[in-house]
């Protein structure tokens, strides 16, 4: 069963604005807003991705620009309170940088994400220089492929696997993503590793079976 799996690189933006260790703070302002995102890769001379500036990193600034000076520490965090004080990529942002490869499949990238609390993720070579970037939108995209392709792809690496003829009768039919399978099969054992298997196609949002074993229903 050899299904063509997407990886980082197929659906990753390669067309990625950046600041350096030294970019100030007006212009790392100034790059989130024109390029309309909410973090940045932050690299340094040769192109390594050293870490991460985002909003997030950006808004202690203003969250302390009013506060008493001699209460700050009673009521903030250190790192917090750093970062109200810095004035350049480098001391603003978070690192080391939660990074992923091109070749890195997508429910990879997504693990990472979820773990770590990122909307996105920097992609980088093996060192560490800076290829593109991996969004939650990116991987998303792969909801979008067409229902007869994710058909095609169940028959052959499923069924075809599974439920070969003569044996059994298996009919394939998706809708928006949601698989339905249907007909007659030999082995009703097999029918949570199909559930299993088809869930493991690329675009698939759901499965149903509407199968009969031996004369009687599989469900």
């Amino acid at each position: 069963m050899y299904g063509f799996v997407h990886t980082v690189g197929d659906v990753m933006t390669r067309s990625v604005a950046t600041v350096g260790l030294e970019t100030a703070f007006k212009d790392i302002v100034r790059t989130l807003q024109d390029r309309r995102v909410s973090a940045l890769p932050v690299v340094d001379g040769s192109g390594r991705v050293v870490g991460v500036v985002s909003e997030a990193d950006l808004l202690p600034k203003e969250e302390f620009r009013d506060e008493d000076p001699d209460r700050r520490t009673q009521l903030r965090r250190l790192a917090d309170l750093a970062k109200a004080g810095s004035v350049t990529a480098g001391e603003l942002m978070t690192s080391p940088a939660v990074s992923t490869g091109p070749g890195a499949t997508l429910a990879q990238a997504a693990r990472v994400m979820a773990r770590s609390r990122v909307k996105r993720l920097p992609v980088v070579d093996d060192a560490g220089r800076l290829l593109g970037i991996v969004s939650r939108a990116d991987l998303l995209k792969v909801f979008l492929r067409d229902d007869e392709d994710i058909a095609e792809q169940v028959r052959r690496e499923v069924v075809a696997y599974l439920f070969p003829r003569p044996q059994s009768a298996v009919l394939i039919d998706v809708e928006h993503g949601v698989v339905r399978v249907r007909g007659r099969i030999h082995d009703r054992s097999l029918v949570p590793v199909a559930a299993r298997l088809v869930r493991a196609v690329e675009g698939v949002v759901d499965v149903r079976f509407e199968l009969e074993a031996d004369g009687a229903p599989a469900g």
